[in-house]
C-alpha cells in the first residue's frame, strides 16, 4: 500500500486525538487536580460556617427581623440586604517602622476581605470589594464547561502571558454566560450564591461594615483563600503540562511528511491509533462514516433539549469512543 502524504487536515486531527488521550492520562498533576477538587465543597462549606457565625454574632436574628420590618414599613428605609462578600478584623499586632529603621510590633487592626462568590476573588493579598476571579469557577465547573460547544474552561491558561484578543474574549465571555458567573439570574453562579449569602444590615459597600472576629476565625478563613488558590494552581500546573506537550507534539507532526509516521508517534505516546482512523473522519478526529457513528450523529439531531447530566455523560462518552474508534471500525 502506498504512504499516505501528511497535510495539515491530518495533523489538526491527530493533534485533536491527542490532546483528549493527554487529558484522560493519569498523571500526577491530573491526580492532584482531581484530589483537590473533590474537597472543594467541604472548603467552602467549612468557611461559610464560620463566616455565618460572625456576622449572625454580630447581626443577630432578632436584629435582621427588625430591619425587616423597619425596611418594609416605610419606603425611605434602606438598611439590609443579602450579600456574599464581607470585611473581617481583628485586634492583633503589625510590624512598623520608625525614622531610623527600627522596627516594632504595634497593636493594630487586621482587616482582610472574604468573597463568598463564585468568581470572589481568592488573592489573599488583595482586600478589594471589586475585585473577581472567574479562574476558579473555570476549574471547579471544568467538565460542565468542556460539555459545551462554545465553552473552554482552560482558556486563561491557554492565554497565559498574552494580551487580550478577540478569542480569548469569545471564550472568556462565553465561560460567564454559561456558568452565571456575571448575572445573578441563572447557572451556577446563582445556585452558588444563592447558597452563599447572609442578610446584612448597613450600607451598600460591604467595606462599611467591617465585621470583627478572633484571630482563630481570621486565620482559619485566610486559609480558606489559600486552599481554594491551591486548586486553581493544580488545575493550572495540570493544563500547562498537556499544553506544553501538545507543543511538542506539534512541531513534531509539521516535521513529518508522511502518515505513518504520526501514526507511530501517536502510538508511542500510548494512543492506539490506526491510519483509517484520521483518513474517515472529520476535521476534529472523530469517526462519522462508521455506521454506528453515523447513526448515532443523526439520533442526537433530535431532541436536543439536555439536562446537565446529559451533557455531561456525552462529553464522557465523547472521550471514551476516542480510545475505542478502532474496534468500531471493523
Amino acid at each position: 500500500m502506498a504512504r499516505i502524504r501528511l497535510n495539515q487536515e491530518y495533523r489538526n486531527k491527530i493533534a485533536n486525538r491527542l490532546r483528549v488521550h493527554l487529558e484522560q492520562e493519569d498523571t500526577q498533576e491530573k491526580r492532584l487536580y482531581d484530589d483537590l477538587k473533590a474537597d472543594q465543597i467541604n472548603i467552602n462549606d467549612n468557611a461559610w460556617a464560620v463566616a455565618e457565625k460572625i456576622v449572625r454574632r454580630h447581626y443577630t436574628d432578632d436584629d435582621v427581623e427588625k430591619a425587616y420590618y423597619l425596611q418594609n414599613k416605610f419606603e425611605n428605609v434602606s438598611t439590609i440586604a443579602k450579600d456574599s462578600c464581607f470585611h473581617f478584623h481583628y485586634q492583633g499586632l503589625k510590624e512598623e517602622k520608625d525614622y531610623d529603621g527600627n522596627v516594632s510590633m504595634q497593636p493594630s487592626t487586621i482587616e482582610k476581605h472574604f468573597d463568598f462568590r463564585l468568581n470572589g476573588s481568592i488573592d489573599v493579598e488583595n482586600n478589594s470589594s471589586y475585585s473577581r476571579d472567574n479562574d476558579y469557577a473555570y476549574a471547579l465547573f471544568r467538565d460542565e464547561l468542556h460539555a459545551q460547544e462554545d465553552c473552554n474552561p482552560d482558556i486563561l491558561i491557554e492565554q497565559d502571558g498574552k494580551d487580550n484578543n478577540p478569542h480569548k474574549t469569545k471564550y472568556v465571555d462565553n465561560n460567564d454566560k454559561y456558568l452565571g458567573c456575571n448575572s445573578d439570574s441563572k447557572g451556577y453562579g446563582k445556585e452558588w450564591n444563592d447558597k452563599y449569602c447572609l442578610d446584612l444590615i448597613g450600607r451598600d459597600y460591604c467595606r462599611d461594615r467591617s465585621i470583627a472576629c478572633s484571630e482563630e476565625e481570621f486565620q482559619f478563613l485566610v486559609n480558606w483563600k489559600r486552599e481554594k488558590g491551591k486548586f486553581v494552581i493544580a488545575h493550572y500546573k495540570w493544563i500547562k503540562s498537556i499544553l506544553n506537550q501538545m507543543k511538542e507534539i506539534k512541531i513534531g507532526l509539521k516535521g513529518y511528511k508522511w502518515l505513518d509516521e504520526a501514526i507511530e508517534l501517536a502510538n508511542e505516546l500510548g494512543l492506539d491509533l490506526k491510519d483509517h482512523e484520521i483518513i474517515r473522519t472529520n476535521s476534529t478526529g472523530l469517526v462519522i462514516y462508521n455506521p454506528k457513528n453515523l447513526a448515532e450523529r443523526i439520533k442526537g439531531m433530535k431532541n436536543k433539549e439536555k439536562t446537565r447530566e446529559q451533557k455531561i455523560a456525552e462529553r464522557v462518552a465523547y472521550m471514551q469512543q476516542q480510545e475505542i474508534n478502532s474496534d468500531n471500525l471493523n
